[in-house]
Parts: C-alpha cells; structure tokens; sequence
C-alpha cells in the first residue's frame, strides 16, 4: 500500500502527470496467522490507502495514508492510521534528487495501546530514478539517513527503499510495489527466551499486481483497478517472517 504509484515518477526532461488513487483491502492475515507464535488474530481485515503523487518544475511530492479497520472493540472502526509524506528536489539534469521523508502513525494493538509500531522518522538521501522512454516502467533507489528520536536505543539509523512500476499486456496489468530495509531496535521483539533485546534491522515489501479496467473499449474513463498485494516482511509485523496477501480494488483519479 504505502509508496506505491500508477505512474512513472517525475524525470528531468521528462513531462509527468499527476496521479491520485483510493485503494481499499481485504486483508486475509488473520486467517492465513491464526494459531502459534506471530499469531495476527488481532489483525485488521481492511486497509484503506490513499496516495497522492504530484510533480513540479523543482522536483516531486508524495503522500499515502493508511487507514485500519478492524472489530477489536466489536465496533468495526478505526483501529490505527499511518501516514508518509516526501519531497524530491532536484534543479539539475543528472538523475538524482535529494529525498527529504517523514513517517509516522498510531496504532491501538501497539504496546500499552499507543504508537508502538508507527514511531516518527525523519528520513534523508539522494536517490536515484530511471524510467523507459514510454513511461512503461520506472525504477527508484533511494539510501537515507533515518532519525527515529522516541527510539530508545538507536536514534541514528538507516533505511533503503526501491520502489517500481511495470505495464504490460498492452497496459491492461500494472505491476508496482516497494522494499525497505531499514535499521529501528524494536526491544519488545524478542527473539528467544534469553531476553535478548529483539531485532535492529526490518524488511518489508509489498508488491501489487493490477487489473486495470480503462483498458477496455468504451471504458476509457472508468478508473477502476482490481488486484492484489502481498505483504512480505521480516521482524515487522512481528518477530520473523510472514507473507500477508490482500484483495483489492483501486480507483485513479
């Protein structure tokens, strides 16, 4: 869900358009990590995203926001929100920019009912981007320092994020998604029974696959998407591994 865009992002030379989306998405992590350890029983079923990618003559700007929802309460409503803004400057030819990030976010399932898993982070680094000459396909890399000051172990930290986006079969399926990994000491991770302080270092991807409907004669307007994303991650969700699928639908504005 988050970073992830429909259109190529925004190159020197290159004439970009804007792009918003609204993304809703059945999340079948309860069911597939039900019973052991990592257990999601306490998972949201639905997520909702909505993205927003804009550039300009001095570079680009990105958001997402996820919204939970869930029925811990029996209530069925908002159980957690994150959000992420960025910012790409970039007043030369060559192409990289400066990245400047913040993320951050609550979730009532954290520790203590507070933001546990969304600390803030100030995140920045160059990156780098590249595209094909129809906009088809397009790729970034960025390396950024990452501030996370509620951290108390390890304020000063890392992150690498690549995100991508792929057309095919004539632009009817889009393939997109992200990867991050990144350096945050989490102490209530722990990896064993020795009471070792958890893990310092998480990957998290999570790539879509889009069924895109304007593609269809007669409905050239119609923004309508149907997919899937899968959430593949390492010592984030939880200690250790998990593969997370989602059924979704998305709409372009």
């Amino acid at each position: 869900m988050n970073k992830i865009l429909s259109i190529a992002f925004f190159l020197g030379g290159i004439v970009s358009a804007s792009a918003q989306n609204l993304q809703l998405h059945y999340d079948f992590g309860k069911s597939v990590y039900r019973f052991g350890p990592g257990s999601q029983e306490n998972r949201p079923r639905l997520t909702s995203t909505v993205e927003m990618f804009r550039p300009d003559r001095w570079g680009s700007t990105f958001f997402f926001v996820d919204m939970n929802y869930g029925s811990k309460s029996g209530d069925g409503g908002v159980l957690g929100a994150y959000w992420e803004i960025s910012r790409n400057l970039r007043f030369w030819e060559f192409p990289v920019s400066v990245h400047v990030e913040y993320n951050g976010g609550l979730d009532v399932e954290g520790p203590e009912g507070g933001s546990g898993t969304y600390d803030d982070a100030w995140l920045a680094g160059p990156e780098w981007s590249c595209a094909s000459a129809d906009l088809s396909r397009t790729f970034s890399l960025a390396i950024m320092y990452k501030a996370i000051p509620r951290n108390m172990k390890n304020v000063h930290n890392f992150q690498i994020t690549a995100v991508w986006s792929m057309m095919f079969w004539k632009n009817r399926l889009t393939f997109c998604g992200f990867a991050d990994f990144w350096m945050e000491n989490r102490p209530w991770q722990l990896t064993d029974a020795s009471g070792r302080d958890g893990t310092d270092f998480i990957f998290m991807s999570e790539p879509q696959i889009w069924y895109n409907f304007n593609t269809i004669k007669g409905m050239e307007d119609v923004g309508l998407s149907i997919g899937s994303e899968v959430e593949i991650s390492s010592n984030f969700v939880d200690a250790g591994f998990f593969a997370i699928p989602t059924l979704a639908v998305k709409w372009t504005f």
